[in-house]
């Protein structure tokens, strides 16, 4: 005779995935909020560490295609959030950058991305947020994980 089936709670995948859906779920809500995606959020908060990038680069960064970040850039522009310059190393290409518009957005949107996650994790005592944290980087590493997730 078979062992029935393993139930879905007695995945440790399906616990990860209920908890990470609530909190992905829950910040998207809040910066949509603002206008933007959680995709575009990631294109914003890493040009706002760089002065400009070429498309490319920021694309092997994040680990998406250039397809993605050209929609991404895209967008951007569109919102008045990013804006494309002539890369003075090469006059065929181009580098993105954040406008004004998107450097100020930027700190409002941490700041979101802080309180989802002070009222989603918050249920954890410090240091069990550490040792979450760690745990989720142990994985990260053994998996070699890499790319952004923005989905």
């Amino acid at each position: 005779m078979n062992a029935p089936p393993s139930d879905l709670e007695d995945h440790l995948g399906y616990w990860l995935r209920l908890a990470s859906n609530a909190a992905s779920h829950g910040f998207a809500r809040r910066v949509e909020g603002e206008g933007v995606t959680v995709a575009e959020w990631v294109v914003l908060r890493t040009l706002y560490d760089v002065e400009a990038v070429a498309p490319s680069r920021l694309a092997d960064g994040l680990g998406l295609t250039r397809g993605a970040i050209s929609k991404l850039a895209d967008r951007l522009i569109e919102k008045a959030l990013a804006e494309r310059q002539a890369n003075p190393g090469d006059r065929r290409a181009h580098r993105l950058a954040l406008t004004a518009a998107g450097r100020a957005i930027v700190p409002r949107l941490a700041a979101l991305a802080d309180d989802n996650d002070a009222a989603f994790f918050g249920a954890l005592a410090p240091d069990e947020r550490q040792q979450l944290e760690a745990l989720l980087r142990k994985i990260v590493r053994d998996r070699a994980l890499t790319g952004v997730p923005i989905d």
